[in-house]
């Protein structure tokens, strides 16, 4: 080591790596962006603020995130590349000090059956390791433990090649975990045959009823009516019992159909492969009509629902199997796991419980191992996500949230603004997009995009201190500290809703008059029970219209045109002012541009690098073929209705020679959500989780039921948002209809006529009725965890 001493002016000196203490973006210009070009702090939390839509997930996640993951994919050998994902550059001009991002956001989990919040966390891999060494009596490796191996055993002839080779008979066996009967699925299907077939009809005449499924298709019904194992003209009903086992089960067989080779396959695997397979939220509305109609899910008999084999849960730890404690509350859990004292698997029972005790830190203590990752809302998901990032040993890295308070009782804000607060303190850069006043108010730095949103925002209004941004005069500032105050009088109710013995999930025989033709707020701390009363335990036979937090699947050919049926009527207009075809004015069929198939863009597939999209010289983007761009209705041509913003679409089809009603209504319900920004044909890919939320509200809107029940409906609004939502909720109690909200917010909880506050705690210490009164009367009890924070927002 060197002893040279240094000058007092070189010991003082900063170093030049010390100057890299800003990530630079200049002329930003995704999605809705304007040449944007800000500073953005390291080592700092920044808060990025604005209405929806205003461009903060372009600028943070589609931006600086996705350019931060490019470099590092790049880092990798190209045969590695080869099996990851390509990106493709964002529109911007320099990035420059850039760290690794780590990005959790609020995608839904994979909705596999198999897919656990165990599997999701390792913390499943961990305890199947754990049962396999102290697990009595011993069955296996961890592969035994595991619901996703299944059992196998295997004999033959085998050659080894060692001296002159000799040809020996083995036999391999791998023992997994795997209930062979619902094949770790925790449930299994009955089908109901009568929707699947008329059994008074042959296969000739049609007697199938599965929806796709024509007389004439090659792969389905001429298959059966071809094979040779059927009479395609006999009704079902007089199949003998050879040709009804051969029709609903035989095993896949290969035909030659009209000289054509086909395999043949019973149709009960037929339709279990072909539907039930398949994530149902992924299938088509009228597919999922289907499945629901026909398919009823049962828990299997065999595993009782745990997916496991016998032997795998007759393997015990001081008496508890791995499906005990899988099923058991993650708090209960974890305290389980405490109590083991194994020097043998020490460090094995220390990461273990280092896992458990994260996610009672981050608010999930009420989550089971065992719980399907697909049901856990965009709150639980993103807070499972962080679960391995907090005792994360990396400095110097980006995280990126996107909301982090979804879903979070006032209660347990404070908690997540604590862990954010922990990850900068560790030298992070920490980058959250947030709308919650209570996390902006941490913000080492905030930057408010805006003013408006869609094409009216894509701007830098303001970067700086909170106290700045509240003195700055934009959107955000002048909403920052707005309060909703309690109504001076409620409405009264014309009737009531019974829930009696509710027992879904954790509540514990919950009875709950709730009352109709009202606003009715359901409230308490997140895993209380709220969404199991609401949405589990409303008796049937009540007409309910439910929109929940389900995300909106559509491709880059879907916009809310499509998404709400407004292309239908606009199809239907074009067609009659012209006398021509409806199939002609959508991109997805007749009148579709040739060169591009209707994309409007024509994408390049570059191998490991990113693909590249042109705009299609033949139509310019438009997505039409030239011919159908001479028809036009009003003056407008269809891909010029298509470019118009809502709010002017709604004027166009209004009046004139381009009235249409129908058009005209379902324009008027995506202005009423706040939607009148958007153009008509806007890819669903681009929009932000506040605006597909709005947009599934406003597809509901013209729905008849009398019982509304919204979970979340000011997920990814803004405050100035806010007072827009709590308008419209009023119009649909003014209608007549009754309005069940699940909610956290309190400009709701304020403004309701009714409260039903379950609690006092999450898991096994929720499922409860703590309260249930009117807000004034929550507030002046503050006998609950939400009275005194419902309290506290109302000043009293």
């Amino acid at each position: 080591m060197s002893t040279v001493p240094k000058s007092r002016s070189e010991a003082g000196a900063a170093h030049v790596a010390d100057s890299h203490d800003l990530i630079r973006v200049h002329g930003a210009r995704e999605n809705n962006l304007a040449d944007v070009s800000i500073e953005i702090p390291k080592r700092r939390l920044t808060v990025f603020t604005g209405v929806s839509g205003s461009g903060k997930s372009s600028l943070v996640f589609d931006t600086i995130a996705a350019e931060s993951q490019r470099l590092i994919n790049e880092t990798y050998s190209t045969f590695v590349q080869g099996f990851m994902p390509t990106l493709a550059r964002p529109e911007v001009d320099v990035l420059d000090g850039l760290t690794t991002a780590i990005i959790i956001d609020q995608q839904r989990m994979g909705a596999d059956p198999r897919s656990t919040v165990g599997t999701a966390t390792d913390a499943n891999a961990m305890l199947r390791i754990l049962f396999s060494r102290l697990g009595k009596p011993h069955i296996g490796s961890p592969n035994a433990f595991s619901f996703n191996v299944a059992s196998v055993k295997a004999s033959g002839m085998i050659t080894v090649d060692r001296g002159a080779g000799k040809t020996t008979r083995q036999t391999f066996t791998r023992t997994g975990g795997m209930c062979p009967r619902c094949e770790g699925r925790g449930s299994v299907s009955d089908i109901d045959l009568s929707q699947l077939y008329d059994d008074s009809k042959s296969i000739a005449e049609g007697a199938f009823t599965i929806p796709g499924w024509k007389s004439d298709s090659w792969w389905t019904v001429r298959t059966y009516a071809e094979s040779g194992f059927l009479d395609p003209h006999k009704p079902i009903r007089k199949f003998t019992k050879k040709e009804m086992q051969d029709f609903l089960y035989r095993e896949p067989t290969k035909v030659k159909v009209e000289g054509v080779n086909l395999t043949y396959e019973g149709l009960i695997p037929k339709v279990q492969r072909s539907f039930l397979s398949k994530d149902r939220e992924s299938l088509q509305p009228h597919i999922r009509a289907f499945v629901d109609r026909a398919v009823t899910f049962t828990t299997c008999p065999d595993c009782g629902g745990t997916r496991l084999s016998e032997a795998a849960r007759s393997s015990t730890i001081d008496g508890v199997s791995i499906a005990d404690a899988c099923a058991m509350q993650i708090s209960d859990l974890a305290q389980w796991v405490r109590g083991l004292a194994e020097p043998s698997v020490a460090p094995l029972l220390a990461a273990l419980g280092h896992t458990l005790d994260s996610f009672v830190e981050i608010g999930l203590g009420y989550l089971s191992l065992d719980r399907p990752a697909g049901t856990l809302s965009g709150g639980e998901a993103q807070r499972t996500k962080m679960i391995r990032h907090l005792g994360s040993s990396l400095t110097d890295a980006t995280y990126v949230f996107d909301e982090p308070t979804t879903g979070l009782h006032p209660h347990d804000i404070a908690r997540m603004n604590d862990l954010l607060l922990r990850l900068r303190d560790k030298g992070n850069t920490v980058l959250v997009v947030e709308h919650e006043p209570d996390t902006i108010a941490i913000a080492d730095h905030v930057v408010d995009l805006g003013p408006g949103a869609g094409a009216d925002g894509g701007t830098v209004c303001f970067e700086g201190t909170v106290e700045g941004l509240r003195a700055s005069g934009t959107v955000t500032g002048r909403h920052l500290d707005d309060k909703v105050a309690l109504k001076e009088s409620v409405r009264k109710p014309t009737g009531t809703l019974e829930i009696r013995g509710a027992r879904t999930h954790n509540l514990r025989g919950v009875d709950v008059d709730i009352p109709l033709g009202v606003l009715v707020a359901v409230t308490g701390v997140a895993g209380s029970g709220k969404s199991s009363l609401v949405h589990g335990s409303i008796p049937p036979g009540v007409d309910v219209v439910s929109v929940d937090q389900t995300p909106i699947r559509g491709s880059r050919r879907s916009n809310p045109a499509t998404y709400t049926g407004l292309l239908d009527p606009i199809r239907k207009a074009f067609a009659k002012a012209n006398g021509v075809k409806p199939a002609l004015f959508s991109p997805n069929s007749e009148g579709a541009c040739p060169a591009c198939n209707g994309a409007g863009v024509l994408y390049t597939d570059l191998g490991i690098m990113a693909g590249v999209a042109t705009t299609c010289e033949e139509c310019e983007g438009r997505r039409f073929d030239a011919s159908v761009l001479e028809y036009r209705l009003g003056g407008r041509d269809i891909s010029e209705v298509l470019a118009m913003p809502v709010s002017e679409a709604r004027e166009f089809f209004g009046a004139g020679a381009a009235r249409t009603p129908a058009a005209h209504t379902i324009l008027g319900r995506l202005v009423d959500v706040g939607l009148g920004y958007l153009s008509l044909g806007q890819p669903l890919t681009t929009l932000s989780g506040g605006e597909r939320q709005r947009l599934k509200l406003a597809t509901h809107m013209g729905d008849k039921g009398g019982v509304w029940v919204l979970d979340e409906p000011t997920t990814g609004l803004h405050l100035a948002d806010v007072t827009h939502l709590l308008g419209l909720l009023d119009r649909l109690v003014d209608a007549g209809r009754s309005v069940i909200v699940v909610e956290h917010h309190q400009a709701v909880m304020a403004h309701a006529d009714w409260i039903v506050d379950l609690g006092p705690g999450a898991g096994h210490d929720g499922g409860r009725i703590v309260f249930e009164g009117t807000p004034a009367d929550l507030v002046a009890a503050r006998s609950t965890l939400t009275g005194e924070h419902l309290a506290a927002y109302v000043g009293r």
